[in-house]
């Protein structure tokens, strides 16, 4: 009976529409409160074994005898609402395991592979200390919950436009790889550049471009860069703007001494992953046009067609915004989204073992 409880707990839990990138305190931080007493009951039970599959892959109408497991365990979590059709893997059970996989930053393919047996398995231990984790984070949070703001989450990989309580624009993201980490700030976003030259910086200079030169000769000309001066022994090098500059065809400038922004980017096959830890630790947008767009909705003069005239003008072009915007980047791992989904992500940078003391 206990767990019946608990596991509609969880359903409630999965079905209070509100969102972290609406508000950081309040209700989020009493939904991951309300999500973490019922995993710490869960903890009481002393039921939380590890599961083995007998097969590399299940999905649609294998059978197992796992698979009664599998669906005993995804009701407790609040995926999958009755236990039944005994060790077949039904329709419901594939709905279950891509709502799973949704929620953990999972290829959704309805399929029950290492990934997803990996997060079924995760101790519940781990998952208590990540959502109190989160909620001293959101504590501490310093990030505004009114008026308009760009919100960008690092392991979500994911970036939110708000206005007020109303999410108005998002897209996926590519953020830092772990040796180049995004770093968690907050700034005012008050430029956008068209057609961006890129100022290559001097530890990508020195580590990548110098030894590439060596390599090959025509190496600067092969990639439309050219070198503009010299500093600390290193030559200054930029790429012209044009089709292949890493910067894309526009960028976003929050000026900051950790020299992160946002940009376009020619890597778009990137966004077809999930896990998207991949830059020098700026961050690269999936739809910088629209994000253009809505920055500029205030200036009649840059209409949609003048924008993309200016994205691809292969010269170099600053517009001021008229009204500044914030931008905080941040670091949730376990929230409640805008659909009342509970989501956890990887810990990608570990920040969660450090604040934790681990």
């Amino acid at each position: 009976m206990k767990n019946r409880f608990i596991a509609f707990i969880f359903c409630l839990v999965l079905t209070s529409a509100h969102s972290y990138a609406q508000d950081l305190g309040g209700k989020q931080y009493q939904l991951l409160e309300k999500a973490l007493s019922q995993y710490q009951a869960l903890s009481t039970k002393g039921e939380w074994s590890t599961i083995t599959s007998p097969k590399p892959v299940l999905k649609l109408k294998d059978t197992s005898a796992v698979l009664v497991v599998i669906k005993e365990r995804l009701r407790l979590l609040g995926d999958l609402r009755r236990v039944r059709d005994g060790n077949v893997f039904s329709p419901a059970l594939e709905d279950a395991v891509k709502q799973f996989q949704l929620r953990h930053g999972l290829e959704d393919d309805g399929a029950i592979g290492p990934a997803f047996m990996k997060a079924l398995n995760m101790p519940l231990e781990k998952r208590i200390e990540q959502l109190s984790t989160n909620m001293s984070r959101i504590k501490e949070d310093t990030t505004k919950s009114t008026g308009t703001r760009i919100i960008a989450n690092i392991p979500e990989f994911k970036l939110y436009v708000m206005e007020d309580n109303r999410e108005v624009l998002s897209m996926d993201i590519v953020v830092g790889k772990t040796s180049n980490p995004t770093v968690v700030f907050s700034d005012t976003l008050e430029t956008i550049v068209f057609s961006p030259y890129w100022n290559v910086p001097a530890s990508i200079v020195r580590n990548e471009i110098l030894p590439a030169i060596n390599r090959n000769g025509s190496y600067l000309a092969d990639n439309n860069m050219e070198i503009v001066g010299k500093a600390d022994g290193l030559p200054k090098i930029r790429q012209k703007p044009g089709p292949d500059n890493a910067l894309g065809d526009v960028k976003f400038l929050f000026p900051n001494k950790y020299d992160i922004y946002f940009h376009d980017t020619p890597s778009k096959s990137l966004f077809e992953k999930k896990k998207r830890a991949f830059s020098h630790g700026c961050i690269r947008l999936s739809q910088p046009y629209e994000l253009a767009q809505y920055l500029l909705k205030d200036q009649p003069q840059w209409t949609g067609t003048e924008i993309l005239e200016a994205m691809s003008a292969g010269s170099e072009k600053w517009v001021k915004l008229t009204t500044k915007i914030p931008v905080d980047i941040i670091y949730y791992t376990a929230w409640v989204d805008a659909g009342g989904t509970l989501n956890f992500r990887d810990d990608i940078y570990g920040h969660d073992r450090e604040q934790a003391g681990l």
